[in-house]
């Protein structure tokens, strides 16, 4: 069994990982593929935490432009979280891994309240633990909700999966062929080059805290395995010291 570099770390999932290659909904085949990648990290004895996004379920910027109030958007949004949060929670306990969710909005029958020393208590406890509901607040992305929980339960890194994309580029690597990737770069320069790896909300708490990113492909062979063992994959956003 490879030795680990990290210890407890945060990984963030957007709502496209639950569709795999469709438009919408949760493909459970994927779903499936993701799980097993986790039981593999925590059998290492990593511990680990995860927010998802609701992406594949409802938009709610495309929603506010097509005349919704903003925060009853936002709101619908942290709901199809939950929904992600249920979803990957089964999977993970069909593959045999003890699985806590948590809400930053109350939803007592379906899911804990997001409250920080039992999340860590799970965590200490070899569990899993599912952040769903974002920050609990409208106008905040599922993005800043990953970077303040990984803050909160004191992880190690923070890892942000993409879907067909193994980094950080200087443009979309998909649409733009002339793109180029970064091998490693700092918070500050990802937050002056205004590049596309979070909000800069988000990118702003990783640098106030000192908290590195791991941009990767998470439908690349073993990529999680791969990334908390220390392998060089995908794109480090750091603080120098």
């Amino acid at each position: 069994m490879s030795a680990t570099k990290y210890k407890r770390v945060l990984l963030k999932l957007s709502g496209e990982a639950f569709a795999g290659g469709a438009a919408y909904g949760i493909d459970t085949a994927t779903l499936a593929k993701i799980a097993r990648q986790i039981k593999q990290v925590v059998e290492m004895g990593v511990g680990v935490a995860i927010v998802v996004g609701g992406g594949n379920i409802w938009r709610g910027a495309k929603a506010e432009e097509e005349g919704m109030d903003r925060a009853t958007a936002d709101y619908a949004g942290m709901l199809a979280t939950v929904i992600n949060a249920l979803a990957l929670q089964d999977a993970l306990e069909r593959e045999g891994v003890t699985t806590r969710t948590q809400s930053a909005i109350v939803i007592q029958q379906v899911a804990e309240p997001y409250i920080r020393r039992r999340a860590i208590r799970h965590l200490e406890k070899g569990r899993v633990v599912i952040f769903a509901g974002g920050t609990g607040n409208p106008y905040m992305t599922t993005d800043t909700a990953a970077a303040l929980r990984a803050v909160e339960i004191e992880a190690e890194v923070l890892f942000m999966t993409k879907n067909n994309v193994d980094g950080i580029y200087t443009a979309n690597p998909l649409t733009d062929p002339k793109a180029k990737k970064f091998d490693k770069l700092t918070h500050l320069e990802a937050l002056n080059l205004r590049l596309e790896v979070m909000d800069a909300t988000a990118l702003s708490l990783c640098l106030e805290n000192r908290l590195p990113i791991v941009v990767f492909d998470l439908q690349a062979p073993r990529s999680l395995e791969r990334v908390v063992t220390g392998e060089t994959i995908g794109t480090l956003v750091y603080t120098k010291e």
